[in-house]
């Protein structure tokens, strides 16, 4: 029963705190401690990664809770806020809320909770999965259960995927380079180097496989390339530093496991990601597409065509195009049409017939609106999303309770408008002196 992110019930521009507190016999998990509590336990854990916004999510709150209590000292029960910590719900492949994963006898491999939403279902469930672990472990069966320290034995050592770099190759494979590098520069003689080796090589091959090569982990032996180690003041061991293009590189100040190097790189991936793509509104399918898989849909409605050029609709598209790039880990959905193309959508929002360019902000869930107060720049479409991004921000239904009637249209073909063509009117066979006549 896992849900499409976009698809669930969720609560408009509400400022929701995470769903659990420390009172609770729920533990709270975070990139800073999952490592720790969760992949170096000896325990059986339950994570449910979700999201404060999500419906669904808090309808399972109650639930959720009271299986931890009922399961207190026998099975650890955990939870990810997994829209604050975008990295660590990527690391396990979560796309929608909520989602629920159990960490048993192999933590490296996480299964998917498939049952019920009921404490009693999520308990049978638990239980089970105990059950097997404790018989696999009778059996000897026990796999990379204890603390996770086989599977780092094994596999730890794997370096395939961190880049050996030397004085020779540096600047041509990283300083040109449109993708992320995470320099580890280290002594082979460091023990705190070789502590951080398997969880650096474990680290390089997760990051390769989430961000598809756009975030690179290497490696610098800095007692043998000591060009490198002079040029960036390599003082201590092991130093990692991060390199993106046209910047300086920055020192990572991170912790050193694994789940820890896996979560930057994927704050860095997403800092780095390109900016959703903006579309035109040219058929029902494009509207319910957007607005149904992203939390937020924002849609612009532009003068027409003849009102202010190609130029002028561009330069409102280029401060869209801004705003989705300035705003792209939120994650919503970027829409635009031109005035009058979509009247019914128009009147829906509030918005038909006048005061172009407009925005709204649409939940497609909760089938409700805000609307852009401020003028159509980036400083003022900026102070509208930043409201709404905290939570603040007035909002009216969706005229009709839902989507009205969306026309298909041609696509703008990036030119200026014409005007429509009038026939002409022949009046060579008129004889106007005596229409005239006969009018008088």
């Amino acid at each position: 029963l896992l849900f499409v992110l976009g698809t669930v019930s969720c609560t408009l521009f509400l400022a929701v705190n995470g769903l659990y507190s420390a009172s609770d016999d729920v533990i709270e998990l975070t990139p800073t401690n999952f490592h720790k509590e969760v992949i170096q336990s000896e325990s059986l854990w339950l994570v449910e990664f979700y999201a404060p916004w999500c419906g669904h999510c808090q309808r399972l709150t109650p639930e959720w809770k009271k299986a931890a209590t009922a399961l207190k000292g026998v099975v650890k029960v955990g939870a990810v806020d997994a829209d604050k910590h975008q990295s660590l719900g990527g690391q396990y492949g979560v796309r929608g809320f909520p989602t629920i994963k159990i960490f048993g006898a192999n933590k490296n491999k996480a299964e998917d909770y498939q049952g019920g939403r009921t404490s009693d279902a999520i308990v049978d469930a638990a239980l089970s999965a105990l059950r097997s672990l404790v018989k696999d472990r009778l059996s000897g069966r026990s796999g990379g259960y204890s603390s996770g320290k086989q599977s780092r034995e094994s596999g730890g050592g794997d370096k395939k995927d961190v880049i050996e770099l030397t004085d020779d190759s540096f600047d041509k494979n990283v300083i040109n380079s449109d993708d992320v590098w995470m320099v580890e520069f280290y002594a082979p003689w460091c023990g705190h180097c070789k502590n951080l080796e398997p969880e650096w090589a474990a680290a390089a091959t997760e990051v390769k496989e989430q961000t598809k090569g756009k975030v690179k982990l290497a490696a610098v032996d800095a007692t043998v390339n000591q060009m490198l180690a002079g040029r960036y003041g390599i003082r201590g061991f092991p130093t990692i530093k991060i390199f993106q293009k046209g910047e300086d590189p920055v020192d990572y100040d991170g912790g050193r496991t694994r789940s820890d190097i896996i979560a930057r790189a994927l704050d860095l991936f997403s800092d780095n990601a390109p900016p959703p793509e903006l579309l035109e509104i040219i058929s029902e399918d494009v509207l319910k597409s957007t607005c149904d898989a992203h939390q937020l849909c924002i849609v612009s409605v532009l003068p027409h065509i003849l009102d202010t050029g190609a130029s002028g609709r561009n330069s409102y598209l280029d401060v869209m195009l801004k705003m989705a790039e300035k705003y792209k880990k939120k994650m919503w959905g970027w829409l635009w049409t031109e005035a009058g193309a979509q009247p019914d959508l128009e009147s829906s929002l509030g918005i038909g017939g006048f005061g172009y360019p407009a925005m709204a902000a649409v939940n497609a869930r909760k089938m409700k609106f805000a609307l852009l107060k401020g003028s159509f720049s980036e400083q003022g479409i900026n102070e509208f999303l930043r409201e709404l991004s905290v939570g603040r921000g007035s909002t009216a239904p969706v005229g009709g309770g839902a989507f009205p009637k969306i026309h298909s249209v041609e696509p703008w073909d990036g030119k200026d408008g014409e005007l429509p063509v009038e026939d002409d009117i022949d009046l060579s066979d008129v004889d106007l002196d005596d229409w005239d006549k006969d009018e008088l």
